[in-house]
């Protein structure tokens, strides 16, 4: 019987978070453990229905680098790496644009249509989604930056009940695709929507001290702070970075949390602590 009671004071400590949120967009950036492991890849399917249902608008930004991985090495093609982006040949944007568009895009659409929530996955070259232009000029190959999003596209899958799956590639006016990083992809998507949240699914608990204990709570002031005294370094920073731009930009609260945490994402948005780093 107490554990009856628990788990309804845990359903009735939801109420307010539900009400709050019903209507709002948010844009879940899916990535890392989360999106490779059988077991998790199930509860963020359950956890993206139960936010569909209570009447959150859902975005559903994805990154695929694991499998792009696989898929290059099973073709003898060699990756480079500068600045953490993959640098993407002509011939490799093929690949990308093969296993981004093709195979990860549409088995996260199956996996959220088999648990419910109604997805249609498309890529950024779907109804000029995404309009890009090639990053640094062509430092990374055909690794591009987002110019202009169709916010008009994502608007009509939403009011139709659907939840939009969205691969991180774009094209310029000549229709040339580009690879963009899903991280900065969800940014440039919260922005141009100014999403109520944005949530960046991630393999580590979220920022931390020098001691290693989790900072819930950031503002650009102690952002800076800790970039200074290198608190904040490698891959973190441009996370933060992307924090910050969505903020800046009309995006109210942007969270990064541990992907690898069961229903991660249930419990960073209906607990009163929450799970992970949010900037605000």
């Amino acid at each position: 019987m107490q554990k009856k009671s628990r788990t309804a004071e845990i359903i009735l400590s939801a109420l307010p978070y539900i009400r709050k949120f019903r209507d709002k967009v948010f844009v879940i950036k899916y990535g890392g453990a989360a999106q490779t492991q059988e077991s998790l890849k199930n509860d963020f399917a359950r956890d993206i229905v139960l936010l569909h249902m209570v009447g959150i608008k859902v975005i559903v930004v994805h990154g695929g680098g694991k499998k792009i991985n696989q898929t290059l090495q099973n073709l003898n093609m060699q990756s480079e790496f500068i600045d953490g982006l993959r640098v993407t040949t002509k011939e490799m944007i093929e690949v990308v644009e093969m296993v981004l568009c093709g195979l990860v895009n549409k088995e996260i659409s199956g996996l959220l249509n088999q648990n419910g929530a109604p997805a249609v996955g498309i890529s950024g070259k779907d109804g000029d989604l995404l309009k890009a232009k090639s990053l640094q000029d062509g430092k990374y190959g055909f690794v591009g930056e987002i110019t202009q999003v169709n916010t008009k596209l994502i608007y009509d899958i939403l009011e139709s009940g659907y939840v939009p799956v969205i691969a991180p590639l774009a094209s310029d006016e000549n229709s040339q695709s580009y690879n963009i990083n899903a991280d900065l992809c969800a940014s440039s998507v919260a922005t141009a929507l100014k999403a109520d949240k944005i949530i960046f699914l991630t393999d580590i608990d979220g920022v931390l001290d020098k001691d290693g204990n989790l900072i819930s709570k950031l503002d650009k002031k102690l952002i800076d702070e800790l970039k200074d005294n290198g608190t904040i370094s490698g891959g973190m920073i441009p996370k933060l970075d992307a924090c910050l731009e969505c903020i800046e930009n009309g995006v109210k609260n942007t969270h990064i949390i541990n992907g690898k945490i069961p229903h991660s994402i249930l419990l960073e948005l209906f607990t009163d602590d929450g799970i992970g780093s949010m900037v605000r």
